[in-house]
């Protein structure tokens, strides 16, 4: 029963709840303004509920310290941030005191290993500011490594795979497969092939959650969910997204 406003008297989030299960992969989508990154916020303790309860393991995340509740969850965001220092260094940024065996376990299973050892400099490569030198693929991969190794309990999504490539995407969502089998996925997508990935689907509109389920059950009941999948299956059938 979450409520919650930025501004006094205009609610974001209105009467919200959904239970989400241990090692589960939930999506939240909805327009643009219906909610999804203000969860995420609430969730990070950015911000404070106004009223309702958010728990973890039955415990209110408000009586949890926030670097406690921080050091257990990490974010993979759209744009990828990295610093002007060695590939090891940005991934170990994550966990500075990671051992190599740690850090080679998340670099494999965040299927950069690959990319990496190709590199003349390997895991010492020095990377230019924003990581310029890599794809945009090779940089996501890198902050979801960074992920790995932080090793949280829960790792949130949000537009994580959505400027990269069909090829790109498939390997990340192999590593987070992977992951999935012990930590909670959140993920906030536009994407299609994203959200379908998902166990339980989140419906937003303006604050309230109007439809939950997987792909197959909300297309069949052809509610809000059905009209965005069909708006976006028009939209890249035109060649106007990826």
């Amino acid at each position: 029963h979450v409520a919650f406003g930025y501004v006094k008297d205009k609610p974001v989030l209105k009467d919200f709840t959904v239970d989400v299960y241990s090692g589960h992969k939930i999506a939240l989508v909805g327009a643009t303004g219906s909610g999804k990154t203000t969860i995420v916020n609430l969730l990070m303790r950015f911000y404070d509920i106004d009223s309702g309860k958010i728990s973890i393991d039955g415990i209110d995340i408000s009586k949890i310290s926030k670097k406690d509740l921080r050091d257990n969850i990490a974010i993979v965001l759209q744009d990828a941030v990295l610093f002007e220092d060695t590939i090891e260094n940005n991934v170990k940024y994550g966990k500075e005191n990671a051992t190599d065996e740690e850090f080679n376990r998340a670099i494999e299973m965040a299927n950069c290993a690959k990319f990496i050892r190709r590199l003349p400099e390997q895991e010492k490569t020095m990377l230019t500011e924003g990581g310029a030198n890599l794809s945009q693929g090779q940089r996501q991969l890198l902050t979801i490594a960074r992920a790995v190794l932080a090793d949280p309990k829960i790792l949130i999504l949000d537009e994580a795979t959505s400027s990269v490539d069909r090829d790109s995407e498939d390997e990340i969502w192999q590593c987070i497969n992977e992951l999935g089998l012990t930590r909670t996925l959140i993920i906030i997508s536009h994407r299609l092939s994203t959200i379908q990935r998902a166990d339980n689907i989140i419906v937003l509109n303006q604050g309230r959650l109007v439809e939950q389920g997987n792909h197959q059950a909300l297309l069949k009941y052809h509610g809000e969910y059905y009209q965005l999948v069909k708006e976006q299956e028009a939209l890249e059938a035109a060649g106007k997204v990826g």
